[in-house]
């Protein structure tokens, strides 16, 4: 259900209250005017674990960029080394 403004106001303390006890099951918060959605509270929980998951989605898809880009030739640490000149005994 969306809240209004108002109400969200209003109820804050409730919510905060609710998402204490329910914790990642608490239900958020969704507010705006005339009922219309705007704006969303959750529980710090939830809002940890939607960064987490927006990281894991950035990072797969860096992932299948490089993938989809890969030539498939490998250099060992020794050929490189020796193309900058280091000598990997003197490391």
């Amino acid at each position: 259900m969306i809240e209004t403004i108002s109400a969200a106001r209003r109820d804050l303390t409730k919510h905060v209250h609710r998402f204490r006890r329910d914790g990642l099951d608490a239900e958020p918060v969704v507010f705006g005017d005339h009922r219309k959605p705007e704006a969303v509270v959750v529980p710090f929980e939830t809002f940890q674990l939607l960064l987490d998951v927006a990281e894991d989605i950035a990072i797969a898809e860096r992932i299948r960029e490089r993938d989809a880009s890969d030539s498939g030739v490998r250099t060992s640490l020794a050929d490189a080394a020796a193309e900058f000149g280091i000598d990997l005994d003197e490391l």
